[in-house]
């Protein structure tokens, strides 16, 4: 009996892992015209790579191996740029950056191919722009009865420990969904979704209701959701029943909200880490003047720059 018990505790345990990870990148983009119109927001760089591979590491970097991308079909060139052994592919381009001695260049590629090895991509289209929480529905057949991450392209943290992980660590305690959180100043809360909350402890907290950009006044808190939640597959029977808004899109925080109404646990984890958000044109531009700063192959030389334009000015 002992032997049976802990071969199902192992069993239990493997299967209470998050190993996949949906990622919906199917929005216009309509905050990055008339760029978007040909290139997608996630294929920007931020730095020196493109933002949606920041994500893909996250992930990675949190144990996830399983991929899966919610696109609409005009966003298949973001799957391209993950394929797998490009340089096997491509066996030209690696002999011509080898006789124009540009190491550095295939290094690029190299990591990059090395990012890809050990992972699954998959994607589901989801036509048209529907919500949050449509976008993940697409994704039920893929997840399965799996618990899973959801990771937004435009949010960015900049953190010891990948945030994902970090909310990974509280669902393996408490085996119930969990929104990544960030206090903001009370002036920029009615630009976020925001929580109502009980403590439980050091950054933990028991989720009591959702508010989408609240004003200063009707504020529950100061803390606000970040695009990184673990969820369990229970979330899909929500988001099938929550109500359309009038613009007919279906939307997550709505569907945790009656999930909290039916006496559901929803918990919410302050992450530690820096919030970083490319979902609008300054913020993009913010975050690249950041990273750049933080990066020792570009930081002197945009420092240099910096110098000049002070001492000019």
């Amino acid at each position: 009996m002992e032997i049976n018990s802990l071969k199902e505790s192992k069993v239990d345990s493997e299967r209470n892992k998050v190993k996949k990870v949906v990622i919906p990148i199917a929005g216009l983009g309509t905050r990055f015209l008339p760029l978007s119109k040909i290139l997608p927001k996630e294929l920007w760089p931020l730095v020196d790579k493109p933002v949606i591979q920041y994500i893909v590491e996250e992930a990675k970097n949190s144990g996830i191996c399983d991929i899966i991308f919610v696109i609409s079909p005009e966003k298949k060139v973001v799957l391209d740029y993950f394929k797998k052994y490009y340089l096997q592919k491509s066996p030209k381009l690696e002999k011509t950056l080898k006789e124009r001695k540009k190491p550095e260049l295939l290094k690029e590629l190299i990591n990059l191919e090395e990012l890809c090895q050990n992972l699954n991509f998959s994607f589901v289209l989801q036509k048209k722009p529907l919500g949050d929480g449509h976008a993940i529905l697409q994704a039920k057949d893929l997840v399965g009865d799996e618990p899973f991450a959801v990771l937004f392209g435009d949010d960015i943290v900049d953190s010891k420990i990948p945030c994902i992980l970090q909310i990974a660590k509280i669902f393996k305690t408490c085996q119930k969904p969990v929104v990544a959180l960030q206090r903001v100043q009370k002036e920029r809360l009615s630009s976020y979704g925001v929580v109502g909350v009980d403590k439980i402890a050091s950054r933990l907290f028991k989720i009591k209701k959702f508010v989408e950009k609240p004003t200063i006044e009707s504020a529950p808190s100061d803390l606000a959701i970040v695009g990184k939640y673990i969820l369990t597959p229970e979330v899909f029977d929500y988001l099938k029943k929550t109500k359309p808004t009038k613009s007919g899109e279906i939307i997550l925080a709505n569907a945790f909200s009656n999930m909290i109404e039916d006496g559901k646990m929803i918990y919410g984890y302050e992450f530690e880490g820096e919030w970083l958000e490319c979902g609008t044109k300054d913020g993009w531009v913010r975050c690249s003047f950041e990273f750049s700063l933080k990066n020792p192959k570009f930081s002197p030389q945009l420092k240099g720059i910096l110098k000049k334009l002070k001492y000019d000015h």
